[in-house]
């Protein structure tokens, strides 16, 4: 019999890749439960099992608690199984709560044990120690790259056989355009999840994501893996077309080069990994413009304005170049924008010069109206980039003395000129928010701000009562700054009492009919 269980543990250890001590641990369980079932009752049992020689022993334990513990619901005293303090002291004195009391017992014979049974307790321990392993190994794996061969092709998933029993679910979702696997092919994917379950930790992969293009990149760049290049930016539109930003302080290395490779070798490598994904590398620019430029080539950049309030982005190319700029289906323009994290704009140079030159016009009059000053000094403040009378007002005073042909006299008074502008519009502003003085209940109403209560006061909307009263187009005409759907949502908060006292009604009604009755 020893002999037999230690060929038992060496064939099982072998055949499911599980250390020996799961399936000793698994085996001296299954031994305790036949033990069990032999004497019938409701008594606890250890085995011990000699790994060298494939000896066991049996005991039988009591541990001992205070039968005056508080007990949780269905849970009784188990005598069969438990030691009072009192009996544990006339059986060993040294015995404390929690200890265990332990005798031998006879054994049961290991050919004796239902085979189904001790199978189906080894089984449960190896599929445990197998989950885990398999948690173990592939939780800090997400978000790289992994490989395998696909094991079945469902109309939902590929399932993916990655060794060591180990699966995981490629979604059909997550496949690149209509790419299609066989079983038995091998396949790269992005390991983008791992959910651990009670049937076992599931693996969900992705073909899709701009993260496994980095992947594939660091499997074919060395100076990747090694750090010396990095990849700081990447976008992708699966199966058509993808962009990465590489950056390097290696002043000897030309990161775009590198990652290119002989005659195109890496870059296309990585391409027919990804079902033939064209892939452009730039390289990276701390400045968003200089990055925005290098994000848009193959198309040639010939002038750019930059908005940093919008986060966007005008580029004007050659009118030649702007289908090759746009891409198909705006396909460039895209992925450079998601490069950059900037919305970028493409158009002509002409209509970026007309669109400037429109801006430009629409500064000169605000400034000749705001200012009150000639149509020249309004277009030098254009030209030099002012785009608003706060600028002049608060802008440091040698940026407006370094500007030709203005002196002190003409830069004090233009300061003093747009700060009375905006003091004028300041004090406008207080007198429509005092037109009108919002009822409490309107100014301390839920998502409600001090200075829209005021301008709805201003408009007869005193009190929640007038609110809730309201349209939504009625709200969004008094306040152009709302959006429909904050508009409705002060509307419903308004009324929120309206459905509070029918309810309240509706339940006196309630009772009235019951009292009746």
């Amino acid at each position: 019999m020893s002999k037999e269980i230690l060929m038992f543990v060496e064939s099982l250890s072998h055949e499911k890749g599980v250390a020996k001590d799961v399936i000793f641990d698994a085996l001296e369980s299954a031994l305790a439960m036949a033990t069990k079932k032999k004497y019938r009752e409701d008594a606890e049992f250890r085995v011990v099992i000699d790994q060298d020689s494939g000896d066991y022993k049996t005991f039988r334990r009591w541990q001992v608690l205070d039968p005056q513990r508080e007990l949780e619901e269905e849970e009784t005293y188990n005598p069969d199984a438990e030691l009072s303090p009192e009996e544990a002291a006339e059986k060993a004195p040294e015995l404390g709560l929690g200890d265990f009391h332990e005798e031998p017992v006879e054994s049961v014979e290991f050919g004796r044990i239902g085979a189904q049974a001790a199978r189906q307790v080894l089984n449960q321990r190896v599929r445990e120690a197998e989950r885990a392993q398999v948690l173990e190994k592939y939780l800090p794996r997400v978000n790289e790259l992994v490989g395998g061969t696909v094991k079945r092709v469902t109309r939902e998933d590929v399932i993916v056989d990655l060794g060591n029993n180990a699966e995981a679910r490629l979604p059909r979702g997550n496949l690149i355009g209509r790419e299609t696997f066989r079983v038995g092919d091998r396949l790269r994917a992005l390991l983008m999840e791992v959910t651990p379950e009670v049937r076992g930790p599931q693996l969900i992969l992705t073909r899709k994501s701009s993260q496994m293009l980095v992947e594939l990149f660091k499997v074919e760049v060395p100076e990747i893996a090694e750090q010396v290049i990095e990849i700081r930016a990447a976008a992708r539109e699966p199966g058509s077309r993808a962009k990465i930003a590489v950056y390097t302080n290696d002043g000897r290395i030309d990161p775009v080069g590198a990652c290119v490779g002989m005659r195109g070798s890496r870059v296309q490598a990585v391409s027919g990994e990804l079902a033939g994904e064209r892939v452009d590398i730039v390289p990276w620019h701390e400045n968003p413009a200089q990055l925005a430029i290098n994000a848009m080539q193959p198309a040639e950049v010939q002038s750019i304005v930059l908005d940093e309030d919008t986060h966007s982005m005008e580029l004007g190319v050659a009118e030649e170049s702007l289908a090759q700029a746009i891409g198909q289906k705006g396909e460039n323009v895209r992925l450079a924008s998601n490069l950059t994290g900037w919305t970028l704009q493409v158009m002509s140079s002409e209509e970026a010069e007309q669109r400037q030159e429109e801006e430009a016009q629409s500064y000169v009059r605000e400034f000749m109206e705001s200012l009150s000053v000639d149509g020249n000094v309004a277009a030098v403040l254009a030209e030099e980039g002012f785009t608003s009378v706060e600028e002049v007002a608060y802008i440091p005073i040698e940026e407006l003395r370094a500007i030709d042909g203005f002196d002190d006299e003409i830069v004090d008074e233009l300061r003093k000129r747009a700060r009375d502008v905006l003091l004028n519009q300041a004090i406008a502003s207080e007198e429509l928010l005092s037109d009108g003085e919002p009822a409490a209940d309107l100014l301390n109403m839920e998502g409600m701000d001090r200075q829209l209560a005021y301008r709805l006061a201003a408009n007869s909307v005193v009190t929640m009562e007038d609110l809730a009263e309201l349209a939504i187009a009625d709200l969004v005409e008094i306040d152009g700054t709302l959006g429909e759907e904050r508009a409705g949502e002060l509307i419903m908060t308004a009324r929120a009492p309206w459905f509070a006292e029918e309810s309240a009604a509706s339940g006196e009604a309630v009772e009235d009919l019951e009292s009746n009755a």
